[in-house]
Order: C-alpha cells, then structure tokens, then sequence
C-alpha cells in the first residue's frame, strides 16, 4: 500500500462520506481538468465496479464534477457542482458500467469542446489517493501527488535521455518515470513524476527538443 503517514490512512480533509469515494472521486476529476487545461463543453462519466453500484450514495458523482471544476476535496461547493456545471452549460452525463476492472473503484472521464478532447481513466486506492492508469489511449501511472509532467513525443531514439538530461540539469529528481507507446516508431508518451516544483523554463527547453509534440505540466 502507498501510505507516506498515519494521515494518509486516515484521509485527506474533504466533503463527503469516503475518502475513496469522494475524495479519491474529486482528484480524479481535477488532474483530468489539469490535463485538458480550460473548462469543457460536455462531460461523460462511466463508472465500475463499487463506484459504479454506489456513486450516487457515496457523492462519487458530486465529487468528480467538482474535481472537473478545479474544485478541492474540501471545497464546500462540491455538493452543488452538478448544478453549477449545468448552470454553467456543461452537458453531464453519467454511465453505470458492468465490464469487470483490475480495481473495484475505477472511473473513464470523457469531456471535450469545439477545440478537443481528452480520455482519461482512474483508480481510487484509499486514503484519497488515485492513480490515473490511461490518457487518450497511452497507457500510464500518475498520482497527481507530486509535480509532473506528461512528453508526448516521436518514438526516436534518444528523445528519453534528452528530456532526463535538461532535468539532471536543473536538479530535479526523479520520483517515477514511465513511457508508453500505441506502436513502435510511432506517438509515445513519458510520465515523469520529480520532487521540486517545475519551472517554466524546463517546460520550455523540453518543448524546444525534437521530436516532441506536447509538453503538460502538472502540479501537486
């Protein structure tokens, strides 16, 4: 299990009955609003396994919108963000799921507008943490607690060490890595989780390498 402290166990502050539920819920909706980077037009929620059978008891639903609003876990306005999303003109819809998932609570973000959209699928594990185990079809492992950012990236040789290397240069250390491909050759994605906070100036230098097609940056 990936408890740091007795705090952790007990959970984060927050509104609503579970920590895996609503807290857990809430931060998954928030990194997918940090991934798309403005406020969508339409939203489409599926959910699995215990989400899926109790998400309207528990405030999964309530939680995950407001996440989706850049709300926190203990923003008292969670409790009406259906509401102000709808009032806001975001379509919300929700979808109980039968397929059987690795994790009972596992939730599939779809949203979008007229410039894009974005595919996301988390996890739960407790305590409020997440994990988000899938982003536009790449395959990966994000827990939105540190500073991270997502390369998406050719898939050429050398284009890892180019990117380790400007952050060996600004002295920022790497907690976790991850790269995921659809094909080889083609589109790949790095996941980089580091200990300090990330300045603009790294996203520049990486943005700057070849081969690189995006560069997200996401904070703790």
């Amino acid at each position: 299990m990936k408890y740091k402290s007795v705090f952790d166990i007990i959970g984060p502050v927050m509104i609503g009955p579970s920590s895996s539920h609503t807290a857990g819920a809430a931060r998954i909706g928030r990194i997918a609003r940090n991934l798309f980077r403005r406020e969508p037009k339409w939203v489409k929620i599926s959910f699995y396994g215990s989400f899926a059978k109790t998400y309207k008891g528990h405030g999964t639903d309530v939680a995950i919108i407001g996440g989706i609003l850049d709300y926190d876990t203990f923003d008292e306005r969670i409790i009406h963000s259906i509401d102000q999303a709808r009032k806001k003109g975001i379509r919300v819809k929700f979808q109980e799921e039968d397929a059987v998932t690795d994790h009972p609570n596992t939730a599939r973000i779809q949203m979008g507008d007229d410039q894009g959209e974005l595919d996301l699928v988390g996890i739960s594990i407790g305590g409020g943490k997440v994990e988000i185990i899938e982003l536009n079809g790449f395959e990966l492992k994000l827990s939105g607690h540190h500073p991270a950012i997502l390369v998406v990236h050719d898939d050429r040789f050398g284009a890892i060490a180019s990117v380790s290397n400007i952050l060996a240069k600004h002295k920022l250390n790497i907690g976790h890595m991850d790269v995921s491909r659809k094909e080889k050759g083609k589109m790949a994605l790095m996941t980089i989780e580091v200990d300090q906070p990330i300045d603009e100036t790294v996203i520049e230098e990486i943005t700057s390498l070849s081969n690189i097609t995006q560069v997200t940056r996401i904070s703790d």
